[in-house]
């Protein structure tokens, strides 16, 4: 019995990522699918836990740089006063500046909102890479070259900038990776927030997150990781002069939910820009409603290498529009959606947001 369901996730998976059905069998393989999607489109689809968000402040504490104008002058010695565990939301009011410091929001920290005077007021900014050595003598890694890293659920970000001040580096360059914010933990939300960065600006790497009108910066794999994500009304912008990457999706197993969904967003900038690479075997990317500059390139997606991942991807386009949007050059093993299969992807339902968010 086990087996049988397997095999029948395994069908519903794979064959998300085949233009076509011929056959007997693929009459049965298509309908499996259809299920699937008929699944994701109700609201009780997650292998999650039901969340339950608290949206009250109980406590507000203010940022700002100059002497006795808030409570703290750092934010993150604001964070480090917010009690382990605590029960109740805490809203970090952040006054306009430019705060040079690496935060973290460890996962003892729940609630925690973070809000600034307008993103182009209110920046955080650090500069650390990947091949930059710790404190403990060794690189410090992708992970924690974080400008930001955010280990906490229930975490909310508005009108704020996360920044890595690391220049562009040159193509095929080591350890340049430079994350300007990371996001760890299930359930958060970032409205009107900018992200500015090159290499790995944006680490989207577990949890359902929602981002709403927000500007991404960078050039190679700049939106990356293994999240469950929509991102709404954001504009994605590339700055790089050679190939890059807009996606680095790291779905590796059948059973997960992940993936990442744009919808009513904006593609521009410069060079030749994948819309996304096949960083894990079953990748899931859907862009619905987005327009798209001449920057993309015709066949859209990679790879990573691995013509095996063609078969277990799942690439998708909806209702697209610009001159990057052009669906006759892309690879095969991509998908132009019908309105059936878009539908689980273009709502809040597809991070459970209407148990979690009230923005």
């Amino acid at each position: 019995m086990v087996l049988r369901i397997f095999l029948l996730i395994l069908m519903i998976v794979s064959t998300a990522s085949l233009p076509h059905f011929h056959g007997s069998d693929g009459v049965v393989i298509k309908e499996a699918y259809l299920n699937w999607i008929k699944q994701m489109g109700t609201l009780r689809h997650s292998l999650f836990k039901k969340a339950k968000n608290k949206h009250k402040p109980c406590l507000t504490i203010t940022v700002a740089k100059h002497h006795g104008a808030g409570d703290f002058e750092s934010i993150q010695k604001a964070i480090d006063s917010v009690p382990d565990l605590n029960h109740c939301r805490v809203v970090i009011s952040i006054h306009s500046g430019t705060y040079k410091e690496k935060v973290d929001i460890p996962a003892t920290k729940p609630y925690i909102s973070l809000l600034g005077a307008g993103a182009g007021k209110t920046v955080i900014q650090w500069g650390d890479t990947a091949d930059r050595i710790g404190r403990n003598g060794k690189p410090l890694g992708t992970f924690a070259s974080a400008t930001i890293a955010v280990n906490a659920p229930y975490f909310i970000a508005k009108n704020i900038t996360f920044k890595n001040t690391a220049p562009l580096p040159p193509s095929g360059a080591l350890g340049k990776q430079a994350v300007a914010l990371r996001i760890s933990a299930d359930t958060a939300a970032f409205v009107g927030c900018k992200f500015h960065g090159a290499q790995d600006t944006l680490y989207d790497h577990k949890g359902r997150h929602y981002f709403k009108e927000c500007y991404i910066e960078g050039s190679i794999d700049f939106i990356f990781g293994d999240g469950h994500s929509l991102y709404e009304s954001c504009h994605l912008h590339a700055i790089t002069n050679t190939y890059g990457a807009l996606t680095a999706q790291k779905r590796e197993s059948l059973l997960e939910e992940t993936g990442f969904s744009f919808t009513n967003c904006k593609v521009t900038g410069s060079g030749a820009l994948y819309l996304g690479r096949a960083w894990g075997t079953f990748s899931r990317v859907v862009f619905a409603y987005t327009y798209m500059d001449k920057i993309i390139t015709p066949k859209g997606w990679y790879n990573w290498g691995d013509r095996n991942r063609e078969m277990t991807v799942f690439y998708g386009q909806y209702k697209c529009s610009g001159p990057g949007a052009d669906y006759e050059g892309r690879v095969s093993w991509s998908r132009e959606l019908t309105p059936q299969e878009a539908k689980p992807f273009i709502s809040l339902g597809f991070i459970d947001g209407h148990e979690w968010l009230d923005l």
